[in-house]
């Protein structure tokens, strides 16, 4: 009975750890995501600002095989 009770204590003790370990990973993860969407939305803001050049006149394209 008592190594049980041992045992159940070890196990105890490893899936806190690993809880732990689970919920800084998470953390981390989340302020990853937190910072590509503000990257997301930095890069959008400045596409939709974004003005394309003048089309050019055909006589003025290059050739493909040139």
């Amino acid at each position: 009975m008592e190594q049980r009770l041992t045992d159940l204590e070890i196990r105890l003790a490893f899936q806190d750890d690993l809880l732990d370990t689970l919920n800084r990973t998470v953390a981390q993860q989340q302020q990853q995501l937190d910072l590509l969407q503000a990257q997301l939305r930095e890069l959008y803001r400045q596409l939709q600002s974004f003005e394309p050049a003048a089309p050019r006149a055909p006589a003025e394209e290059i050739p493909p095989h040139y």
